[in-house]
């Protein structure tokens, strides 16, 4: 049996679609989970709408939080938050998740700014 692929959101729960309704879904959705520009550096957290758990059993893999930099005049980005990126199953866990990787974010800088 093949494992459901597409995803829409009811409100903040996943719910099963067809290629069909998931594309026309994805395409006038508002997918965001969350947001935080730090200046520095952008934190994003969307629903993906497509099943990312490609190996194994569990639960559907929907949600992804993705560290972007702004590139600051005479600002180099920390090495160690460029690899700062989680995905989720819930909703909840997305907005979790993402207060987590901005906190990371936040420390990686600071550690940059003073020097550890």
């Amino acid at each position: 049996m093949a494992r459901q692929r597409y995803y829409i959101l009811e409100g903040h729960e996943p719910a099963p679609a067809t290629l069909h309704e998931w594309g026309q879904w994805f395409s006038e959705a508002d997918r965001r989970v969350a947001f935080t520009d730090l200046g520095y550096a952008t934190v994003s957290t969307v629903f993906l709408g497509v099943d990312h758990r490609y190996m194994g059993g569990g639960p559907p893999i929907l949600f992804e939080t993705m560290v972007f930099a702004n590139p600051v005049k005479g600002e180099r980005f920390p090495e160690e938050a460029f690899d700062i990126s989680d995905r989720y199953c819930t909703w909840e866990e997305a907005e979790f998740g993402h207060v987590a990787i901005v906190t990371m974010v936040r420390q990686a800088f600071w550690r940059r700014a003073n020097g550890r």
